[in-house]
Order: structure tokens, then sequence, then C-alpha cells
């Protein structure tokens, strides 16, 4: 079966799909995005994906693209047409189609794509043994809480991770303190048994998984420090662990070549990830 793109109005052929070559966010990038979760044919968290949205439209002064009911009844068509039961959605809003010139053009029109796609979660392997991560300096823009298609610090931490053969990259500041991963949240288990992660700013995105998990441990009575950890914090840690859309809970053993814990999932993590399985699967 073909794939299938909503683009600016249409239903078309993902293979055929494009955008005008003045699109602002081809240009300059002046757009935002979200990753949706699919799971068993519906749409994970869609309320707080939609709420993150608005916030970044509203910080970059881009026009909704259309109304909030409208938008999920084309995501769910944009699922369906591609017969989607596990995977993700990709939703993008740009400034829209204008002559370049730095300044946000007069009366413009959004731009909105949707593309859906299968893939699976994380291995089983994954889940049992865990992942590395490397770290990197954070030299992303000021303004990370929105989620920007601005990546490239994201593209160059992630390629480094790659090529390192590692998981996924965590990004220190100018402190030494973890900010996130590149396409993550990042957690540890410290030496003293507390969970940590780091507090909502301007330094990270708010990730609606981290919500979703924040939001179950404190059903299930686990206290969280949301004050940020160290890169020496995490190198002494217990556990450590990061979530994502499309990580859901993974387990990190080894940072920088130096062993978390034991060097084997612990016992945090799985009290975690079945937290949020159970909230990817209510039913």
């Amino acid at each position: 079966m073909s794939r299938i793109a909503y683009v600016n109005g249409q239903y078309v052929s993902h293979r055929m799909a494009g955008v005008h070559i003045e699109d602002r966010g081809y240009q300059f990038a002046d757009g935002v995005y979200e990753v949706i979760a699919v799971r068993d044919g519906e749409l994970v968290d869609l309320d707080p994906h939609f709420d993150r949205l608005d916030r970044s439209l509203d910080a970059l002064e881009i026009a909704q693209p259309m109304t909030r009911g409208a938008l999920g009844v084309v995501i769910d068509q944009t699922v369906r047409r591609n017969r989607v039961r596990d995977g993700i959605v990709y939703l993008q809003v740009t400034r829209g189609v204008a002559p370049r010139s730095h300044p946000f053009p007069p009366d413009p029109e959004s731009a909105l794509v949707i593309t859906a796609r299968a893939m699976a979660p994380p291995s089983a392997a994954i889940i049992e043994h865990g992942v590395r991560v490397v770290t990197m300096a954070d030299i992303r823009w000021g303004r990370c809480d929105i989620k920007s298609i601005a990546l490239l610090p994201n593209i160059l931490a992630k390629q480094n991770a790659v090529e390192s053969d590692a998981y996924e990259a965590w990004l220190i500041d100018e402190n030494g303190i973890v900010t996130e991963g590149s396409s993550s949240n990042a957690w540890i288990v410290n030496a003293d048994g507390a969970l940590m992660t780091r507090d909502l700013s301007k330094s990270i995105l708010g990730g609606i998984t981290r919500s979703a998990v924040l939001d179950a441990c404190a059903e299930d009575g686990i206290e969280v420090l949301q004050n940020g950890f160290s890169l020496a914090q995490a190198l002494n840690a217990r556990e450590a662990m990061v979530t994502s859309t499309t990580s859901f809970v993974v387990p990190v053993v080894d940072i920088d070549g130096s062993q978390v814990g034991d060097g084997r999932p612990g016992p945090v993590f799985q009290r975690l990830r079945a937290l949020y399985m159970a909230h990817l699967n209510p039913r």
C-alpha cells in the first residue's frame, strides 16, 4: 500500500508530496512540529500534544492552521489512510509561503503537513539490556521549550551518538548540568536513591512522555526531584533512563563508557516502564 500525506488541504501520495520552495519552513526553519505516538490504532496523549503545539505557535506568532477539532479529524484520517496500528504521526506547521525576507510576511497563511508511518517500539533487547549514551556540550538556542523545526544542533548530537555506537546523546550546559537528550528527556536515580529529572524551563522541551511519567509517578506515590542533575551525579547514579514519544521509557546502562549502577536495567526503571505501559494500554 502506498503512503498518503496531508499537505495544505489535500491528501496526496507521499512519494509525490511537496511544498513550495519559498515555504518559510524550507527557507528559514520558521515553523514548529509535533510527533504523536499511535498505539493499537489510537493516538496517544493527543490533547497534551495539541497544548504544546499551541504554546509553540503562540511563541513564534504563527497562526493556527485550523481549529483543534478539524486538526484532530485530519490527523485521524491520515492515520487511517496509512493503516497505522503502531507508529507515529508527524505534524508540521510553518509560517507559510512568502518571498524570502527575514521579517514576518504580511497576512501569512500557515502551511500544514501531516504524515503517519508504522514504527516498532523499542526492542526487547533494548529493554532487557539497556542502552549507551554519550555526552556533549549543549549548543542549542535559548528557547528549547519551543518545538521548533530548527534542529541542526540536535541532529549533530544524534549523529555523534550514532558514530559512537550509542542510543542517544545527552546535552550538558555550561554549568555541567544535563539538560536533555537530542530527542528525549533524561532521568537518573541518584546515589541516594532519589529519582531526578530536569525541571521545566526555556532550556528543555517539556516532553509529553516525561509529563505522563511524572503523572504516573504522582499517582503511584513515587517522588521525583525536578531540579536537574549534573553529569557527575549521572556518572555516579544507581540507574538512568530516557523518555520520549518514540522510546517510551528506555534504560541507560552506560554513560560515556562508564557503567551506570550494576550495568543492568534497575527496579525503578522497571516500575516506571510498567506504569507508562499501563498508561499506553488503559483498557
